[in-house]
Formats: structure tokens, sequence, C-alpha cells
């Protein structure tokens, strides 16, 4: 989905076609699996975030194309809306070295950006939800000026069959609201975290990095206020998920799986299967035929960059050309710091290094539909949630984390040789916030309560205590 395309209207043929195409990739990837094509390198961390323009008074700023023109760097791009723009990193080594220059990196981005904003009268923010942000700012008038985007809009719209797209949160207060376009996807941001997996080990790895969502989301929480209602914990979650809907919502369309969702299950011998679930379940959205040759899986790409996974399975390439397998882990909320963001990296690469390697297999231990109910229970209650472990016990969340799944992180950390001081350190600001209890979702509750509800406000001393560069646990109220 990161690639521009020039049609934006499509025939029935042009449906056929890529299916063609599709089926063909999509069996071929498969062989490669069986036969041992993917790269079996060590593993590689590498980071997206995405983040908002914003006016002096807190509210966005459609003005991602004069920010970029005056930053005039390739690794920070357009998203969505003209108020969100999305910084990458170079990938690193999963090493504690590797880590630490991850996170100079992207000080350094993050720095550049902000002198480029601030050349402009603007800032630049990372939340995972302005709290400023109304729902008349979501619409097409603030798309970013690409045929991607504009192709995905009328996509999503035709497989509604016209129908609007019907939000409904219900949360600490009850969101009800309609939409006629893509643009509430544009509502939310996320720090995404990706990781390079060997393909011998790869569906273990994925099985554990849905049964680490739960936590990961619940410490990365962010984004609890959407057009002026207090709802989840992170309501990134259901806003997205519903964003996109095309059938999954009592609206009288066909039922379908979700095109932004959990999943449908673990992976069993392998996360091929993931990719045949594309191609069996998912319609088309964006049946553009690329020239590339089936080597380059490049329609099998675009189509898996239409399905929201929030651990999405990602097929790239070597420098020499040899496929390699990613996996992107979207749980997590923007901000509240650098320092945040990095620690929850840590953290979320630690637990699933633990989980993947134990012994017994935690997906033989925890049920699916438990995992599922975790990462949905944290997503809306946060630290607070009662979640199910792999040993079969229902306990907080809160108390889990501090009792065992950090701890579990730093053996983690030290099984694929990635412990050392940076993450030791950065490990710790994820303790201390649990510990806290504060949260970025619980810091903008707090602030909310002492400004008389002001969404202004909240934002201008967020954005300040986020210049600070302090974590999120040392914020004041």
């Amino acid at each position: 989905m990161g690639q521009e395309i020039a049609d934006q209207h499509f025939r029935q043929r042009d449906f056929e076609q890529f299916r063609g195409r599709l089926v063909t990739e999509t069996g071929l990837l498969r062989q490669w699996f069986e036969e041992g094509r993917l790269a079996s390198s060590a593993p590689m961390a590498g980071i997206e975030l995405e983040a908002w323009l914003t006016r002096p008074d807190g509210t966005p700023a459609p003005a991602n194309d004069a920010f970029l023109w005056v930053l005039d760097r390739t690794d920070v791009v357009h998203e969505l809306a003209r108020f969100n723009v999305e910084l990458n990193a170079t990938p690193q080594p999963v090493t504690d070295a590797g880590l630490a220059r991850l996170h100079a990196e992207l000080e350094a981005t993050w720095a550049a950006c902000s002198a480029a904003a601030a050349s402009l009268g603007l800032d630049i923010l990372s939340i995972g939800i302005l709290p400023t942000l109304r729902e008349s700012d979501l619409s097409p008038a603030s798309m970013s000026d690409s045929g991607r985007y504009r192709a995905l809009n009328e996509q999503v719209l035709r497989q509604r069959r016209g129908r609007a797209i019907s939000l409904d949160i219900p949360g600490v207060e009850h969101l009800r609201t309609q939409h006629s376009d893509v643009m509430l996807e544009a509502g939310a941001t996320s720090f995404q975290g990706h990781l390079q997996l060997s393909p011998a080990s790869a569906a273990r790895w994925f099985n554990a990095s849905l049964i680490a969502s739960a936590a990961t989301v619940a410490a990365a929480a962010n984004s609890p206020f959407l057009f002026g209602h207090r709802l989840w914990e992170e309501t990134r979650i259901p806003l997205f998920e519903q964003a996109v809907a095309v059938g999954s919502f009592a609206d009288g369309l066909q039922a379908t799986v979700p095109r932004v969702g959990f999943g449908t299950g673990y992976a069993s011998w392998s996360v091929a299967e993931v990719f045949r679930e594309n191609l069996d379940l998912f319609p088309i959205m964006l049946p553009l035929v690329l020239p590339d040759p089936p080597g380059r899986l490049p329609n099998l790409r675009l189509h898996n960059g239409t399905i929201w996974r929030w651990n999405r399975p990602l097929i790239g390439f070597e420098p020499d050309g040899t496929p390699h397998l990613r996996l992107e882990h979207r749980v997590m909320a923007a901000g509240p710091s650098i320092a945040d963001m990095m620690a929850n990296l840590v953290f979320f690469y630690g637990l699933v290094a633990a989980l993947a390697t134990q012994e017994e297999p935690p997906e033989l231990t925890l049920p699916f539909a438990a995992a599922r109910d975790n990462f949905y229970a944290a997503a809306r209650y946060g630290l607070d949630a009662t979640v199910t472990t792999t040993a079969g016990r229902e306990c907080v969340l809160r108390t889990h984390m501090l009792d065992e799944l950090i701890p579990r992180a730093e053996e983690g950390l030290a099984l694929i040789g990635a412990a050392g001081p940076y993450a030791i350190r950065v490990l710790e600001v994820v303790e201390r916030r649990i510990r806290s209890g504060r949260t970025g979702a619980r810091w903008q509750c707090a602030f909310m309560n002492t400004c008389h509800g002001d969404p202004h406000v909240l934002t201008r001393e967020y954005l300040a205590r986020q210049k600070s560069g302090l974590p999120v646990h040392d914020w004041t109220t």
C-alpha cells in the first residue's frame, strides 16, 4: 500500500486478471516456504512512526506537502491525511547496539521534523488520536494527493455498496456516528515495530506476537479520546477496525472477515497460511495488475497491504534479491515520547522472543479465542483489564506484567543476544510506567480533569511534555 498507483477506477476484467496473478504468486510463496527459499539471517528490527502536524492551538494542520518539501528527506513520507506523515528508520540487527542505533536515528529524524514544522509555524506531535480532532477534519478535502488513497476510498465504498461507514464505540462514554468516506482511518496513528523472522520458526514467533499483543497494547495505550468522547484506553483499535469495515457490522451487508482485526487463528505449520487466507477470505480491493515479474510477488504484496491485521506478516527482499519474511506489530499507539516508544519496542521483542522459544509453545495452552479476548480487553480497559494467562489463570494485566511478563521480556532479550545496557535501561521505562499506572492514556485522562475538559489545553500541554523528552511516567499533571 505504500506504493503510488495511477489507476483509480477498475473494471471487472481488472479484478479477474489480478486474481489470476494473485493465485500464481500465492502458490509461488508457498513453494518458497516448502523449499526453504526465504532468508534465514539474524533478526532485524525496523520501525514506522505516524505523526500529526498541528497548529499552535493544537488543531490538525493539513500541510504535509509543504512540510515534506521543507524537510526534503526520503525517510519521511505522506500518510492518508494531509495532517499526517510517516517516519521510517534504517533496519538494524536486534542487538543491544542495533536497538540503540535505531533509537538515536529516530531522535535525529524527529529533531529534523520538528525544525521543519517550526519553520512553517507548526508542530509535529506523536499521539495515538489527537484530542482536538473533529469529525469534520476527516473529509476528502483533507486527503493527501495520492492516487492510491483515492482508489482505496472508492473501493471501500464500492464493497460497502455506497453505504455510510457506521462508527459505534461503547466505552466510558458512547460514540455513535456515520461517515461517508474512508478518512476515519486517518484519525489513528501508531508506532509499528518490524521484526525479520526465520521461516523455520516463523509460525511460533507469529503466534507469540498474538499472545503478547494484550500486554503491548495496554502498555502503549495513548488514545482515550475521539471527537470529544472518552472511550477506550486505546480507542485506535475500534476506530481503525470500523473505519474500513466492508461487511462486519450490522448494516445489511453480507458478513465477511474484517480487513482490520486480530485474525482468525494461530498459524499451524507455516505463516504461508496467512497469505493463503488473504487469497481465500478477502475480496480484492485494488486490482492493479503490476508489471513486476511474479518472482517479486507484486500483486500478493499489494493485496496484503490492503489487509490490516494487528500482527501482519510481510514479504520483502534482500539487496541480492533473496526474499525475506517480516512481522509488523501494529498494536502500539504513537507517543507519548521517543523514550516510551523505544521502550515499548524493546519490551515487545523481548516478550515475543521468550514466548516463541519456550519449550512448550504457549499457543498450546492459551486458546486463540482467549488471546483475542485478552487483546480487546486490554485495548478497552488498559492495565486494569482482566486477562487469561498462558497457565490458564485469570488476573489483572498490570499485576501479570510486573510479576511475569516484564521479567520474561528481559530473559527473552538475553536469549536472542539483545540484552545489554541500552535494552535493560529502556525496559526499565516500561516497568516504571506500569508500576506508576501512568500510560499515555491515563495521563491524558488525568490532565483533562485538571483543564476543565479543554482538548486544546490538553494538546498543548502534552506537546510541551513530549518536547522535554521525558517518559510519560515522569510527566506532571
